[in-house]
């Protein structure tokens, strides 16, 4: 099931950015400052009451921008006020209500989208009597909320829970969700009609769950897969020539509906972070990946060196396809390369196979110890897949410290593969319960 976006909008200046770390923030650990991770990032996955959503800042929106950037962050805000499912307003209540916040509201209007109204910077008891002010603009919803203080973010986040619409069982779909994304202008839809182009047994073009998109399902190498386009497929020759439209949501949607995503590059501009941070996303969602050098021919030297693993070191398990979509070159490969992943993900290791390479890397590598206790891992087990996730019983998870972790997990790859999709390892206290020990 597609995420819920809910979007923060309002004029410059109002402490959306402020609220956005507030709310994500309280929600989500960053465990490692590393390219990729959820820092910096204009999106979050918060959790309320047992239930998520996705989190989306935006830029400020000036009611009549004169200037080139103030129209362009404009229209960013209009796409993502498309795109999200619920809006929160915020307005800075230390200032009142503004000419700018008045056409906000009003272009919010239009969208017929559940919006609720927040008095920004609500820090003390005279600030909050003055939200209710802010009912002038005609919504039903006000909440006061102080960023600095999080006083009022938990109303803010009960009303958004209670707007987030049931979960419906999925229908079973054994083809595999392969998703096309990349920032704007690497070639995505470039690529996608040339891989269409290329296929002999096109199944049938079906309206996604992402606004102005289309699945298009199609059949490689003897089966059936779903390519998902946050561009929108079309048939060639009908792809409109101009300025691809930017929606980080729609990227969002993709990768969570997806198995494996296509994370497309411009080899002539170079990685950027916006590359980096949507293939993070990837890792994070815990979807298989392929990076895909698009516009290969125009690389730099430095970069047919080999210097594109280190932009993406903190998945080195993720593929790199080499492509040029323009002149066709190779442009299957990334299908071959993500029913790999998809095949992986799927992968299950016999506990005691699993067992015994894990005593066989203790054995050539010590474990860790503290303070002289020495951690030890008891028994080790496979508890999911897609991705594939596995259990470690040990005397003390305080001793694993994140450089074993990824021993561990180097090891584990080495000996049963995963070449295209995260791992993950967790480590518990005390002994398997009744069921998770598996001979």
């Amino acid at each position: 099931m597609r995420p819920t976006i809910v979007a923060i909008v309002g004029r410059p200046n109002v402490g959306k950015s402020k609220l956005f770390n507030r709310l994500v923030g309280e929600q989500i650990a960053v465990i490692e400052d590393e390219p990729g991770t959820t820092r910096d990032r204009i999106y979050g996955d918060v959790e309320w009451s047992g239930r998520s959503f996705t989190l989306v800042d935006t830029g400020g929106i000036e009611g009549d921008p004169s200037s080139e950037i103030g129209r362009l962050v404009r229209a960013q805000a209009q796409q993502a006020i498309e795109e999200a499912d619920l809006i929160v307003l915020g307005i800075d209540v230390s200032e009142g209500l503004t000419p700018d916040d008045h056409a906000v509201a009003d272009l919010l209007r239009r969208s017929n989208k559940p919006v609720v109204i927040v008095a920004m910077k609500a820090d003390n008891a005279q600030r909050r009597l003055a939200a209710n002010d802010l009912y002038r603009l005609g919504y039903d919803e006000v909440i006061a909320v102080s960023s600095l203080h999080g006083t009022g973010t938990g109303d803010l986040l009960d009303w958004i829970v209670e707007r987030l619409p049931r979960i419906e069982p999925a229908e079973e779909d054994e083809r595999p969700k392969i998703a096309i994304v990349g920032r704007p202008n690497v070639g995505k839809s470039s690529l996608l009609n040339a891989i269409v182009g290329r296929q002999r047994s096109i199944v049938s073009d079906t309206p996604g769950t992402t606004r102005d998109a289309l699945d298009t399902e199609l059949v490689h190498d003897g089966r059936e897969i779903t390519l998902i386009d946050t561009a929108g497929i079309r048939r060639r020759g009908k792809i409109d020539v101009g300025v691809e439209k930017y929606s980080v949501m729609r990227a969002l949607r993709a990768v969570n509906r997806a198995d494996v995503a296509l994370v497309v590059l411009d080899s002539g501009e170079g990685v950027t972070a916006q590359d980096t941070h949507l293939a993070g996303y990837v890792r994070e969602a815990g979807r298989g990946a392929v990076l895909v050098a698009n516009k290969w021919d125009l690389a730099p030297g430095d970069q047919r060196a080999g210097a594109l693993r280190e932009d993406f070191k903190f998945m080195p398990w993720a593929p790199i396809a080499h492509v040029s979509a323009k002149t066709g070159r190779r442009v299957t490969a990334p299908l071959d390369l993500a029913l790999a992943a998809w095949q992986e993900r799927q992968r299950r290791v016999p506990t005691g196979e699993l067992n015994r390479v894990v005593r066989n890397a203790m054995a050539a590598h010590r474990p860790p110890s503290r303070r002289g206790k020495a951690l030890k891992v008891k028994y080790a087990t496979q508890a999911e897949v897609e991705p594939p996730t596995f259990v470690f019983f040990v005397n003390d998870p305080e001793l694993v410290h994140l450089s074993y972790e990824r021993f561990l997990e180097n090891q584990l790859r080495e000996a049963f593969g995963f070449q295209g999709t995260p791992i993950r390892l967790r480590f518990r206290g005390g002994e398997p319960r009744d069921g998770e020990r598996d001979e």
